[in-house]
């Protein structure tokens, strides 16, 4: 197969660059349908600084507070200074954001980490879906678009001349190799590297992966956002309770007693880190987490969660009478592909956008609802400069093209002690020890793994190069926290704080 352009991945990331790049061929692979994004699965909302009172310079000094002395200033503000037109470009591709009840403008919501309300939400707590099938309709209805729901990217491959496409396993098929002038990585996150995660079966960061193999400048992989409110139940992935439910009042409890009053002044409203660090350390006590939500849930504020009580009910939970189990689970990669404000890898032919990425926005800590909104911003940059630049000769030598591969079952179970493991040790609080010891275990599995089971062993290799990470980082720092060096090094505090490396 042959196109100018090739995104592989159709969350808010990919199809904003796909839509941006018009008039240029664009091939856009979306093999688990765009109803399995992880944009789909975004509850909460888009963190813009519109509101009364709002600017720039406070969303920045929010987010950057946040990220814990290591976010990159300038890409904090350039991509929070292209909120505004952001919005506007979801808008006009059919979004429509719930509107204030009483006055002009959008609803704002406050999430915790933001000194205002400033997410704007749409649905209630179904933010991302609407965006999700906003964009996807406008990707549809493009004529530059064509849509591929059956190819599954597992490789990529070129030369000296940088990345020249990729190889793809059909479902149910052999191999295909895609040969295009640019290549987009929109693949989502890691979560699925993890046994309890609120991100999609294929979120399992694949991309990044892909990116390691070839050989990428890559940053921060040590650094996981865990989500503090995941419903507790059987189901992969976990459904999230949105963050907004404690901001309009719901509160934690562990054996009745409201315990984030004594981890921090902000209580339930902290940083994720916190809140998350703090829910993992009840339940290692043996207690039961508990969201009490019904002060909201009893009353007419219902409407705005219609996410989160749906989620409730289909376990049999009332969440208006009772309050409700919730756990920590797996839920932002704030490391990544070390990107340009464009989405420029440090690979020819190689760019990079979304949750896969890392411009240094978020630091060591994502603050809420700016996920959506980096995803946006870089990923409708990368379109406009895939537009505008002159595209490489496509090369159709495919050397490092994969002839072998086989799909992977989920219920294998090589992989479900891939995902044990990383809970275990990888988790919101870590050690020393423990991640030598699941580092070693790691490599031993991969060099057991046959030749063709390529997918399990590109995952393999990403999760021992984020223990790797994690090991080397002997501090604790936003989401990376080292019960054997429990301080933050001080000396390490900046930008640099999440340097770029070279993939191994």
């Amino acid at each position: 197969m042959d196109t100018e352009i090739l995104v592989i991945g159709a969350g808010a990331a990919g199809l904003s660059a796909a839509l941006n790049a018009a008039p240029r061929r664009v091939l856009l692979l979306a093999p688990e349908g765009p109803e399995a994004s992880s944009t789909e699965l975004a509850k909460g909302g888009i963190a813009a600084p519109v509101g009364q009172g709002d600017s720039v310079a406070l969303h920045a000094a929010d987010t950057l507070r946040a990220a814990d002395h290591s976010g990159s200033e300038s890409m904090t503000d350039a991509i929070i200074g292209a909120a505004v037109e952001a919005i506007d470009f979801l808008e006009r591709a059919g979004m429509r954001f719930d509107a204030c009840g009483d006055g002009p403008g959008p609803d704002l919501h406050l999430e915790a980490g933001h000194s205002m309300p400033r997410v704007l939400h749409a649905d209630g707590d179904r933010t991302g879906a609407a965006i999700q099938k906003a964009l996807f309709a406008q990707a549809g209805a493009s004529a530059h678009i064509t849509v591929c729901r059956d190819l599954h990217a597992i490789a990529l491959h070129g030369g000296s001349d940088g990345v020249t496409g990729i190889t793809a396993l059909r479902n149910g098929g052999p191999t295909v190799v895609i040969h295009a002038a640019e290549t987009v990585l929109a693949t989502g996150g890691v979560g699925q590297l993890f046994a309890a995660t609120t991100n999609p079966r294929h979120a399992a960061g694949d991309g990044l992966a892909m990116a390691l193999g070839a050989r990428a400048d890559v940053a921060g992989l040590e650094f996981v956002q865990f989500h503090p409110t995941a419903l507790q139940c059987g189901l992969d992935p976990l459904p999230l309770l949105t963050e907004a439910l404690r901001g309009a009042g719901a509160r934690l409890t562990a054996n009745g007693v409201r315990f984030m009053r004594n981890v921090d002044p902000r209580g339930d409203l902290a940083p994720r880190d916190i809140v998350a660090r703090a829910v993992w350390e009840e339940q290692h006590r043996g207690h039961a987490v508990l969201l009490d939500a019904t002060a909201i849930f009893g009353s007419e504020r219902r409407h705005g969660f219609p996410a989160a009580l749906a989620a409730c009910v289909v376990q049999g939970l009332d969440p208006a009478h009772a309050p409700v189990p919730v756990t920590c689970a797996a839920h932002f990669h704030m490391g990544g592909i070390v990107i340009t404000a464009e989405g420029r890898t440090s690979l020819p032919g190689l760019w990079a956008a979304g949750e896969a990425a890392f411009t240094g926005l978020h630091g060591a800590n994502r603050l809420a609802s700016n996920s959506l909104l980096e995803a946006v911003v870089i990923g409708a940059a990368a379109g406009k400069a895939l537009r505008a630049q002159k595209l490489r000769a496509r090369t159709r030598n495919a050397h490092a093209a994969v002839h072998q591969a086989a799909p992977l079952d989920p219920g294998r179970i090589e992989w479900r002690r891939l995902r044990e493991l990383m809970w275990t040790v990888m988790g919101p609080v870590r050690s020393g020890p423990d991640l030598a010891a699941a580092l070693g275990i790691l490599r031993g599995a991969r060099r057991r793994l046959d030749a063709a089971d390529i997918i399990l062993r590109q995952r393999h290799a990403l999760a021992e190069a984020m223990i790797a990470a994690a090991l080397a980082r002997e501090e604790s720092r936003g989401a990376h926290w080292r019960s054997d060096f429990a301080v933050r090094n001080r000396r390490l505090d900046g930008a640099g704080a999440l340097r770029a490396t070279h993939a191994a």
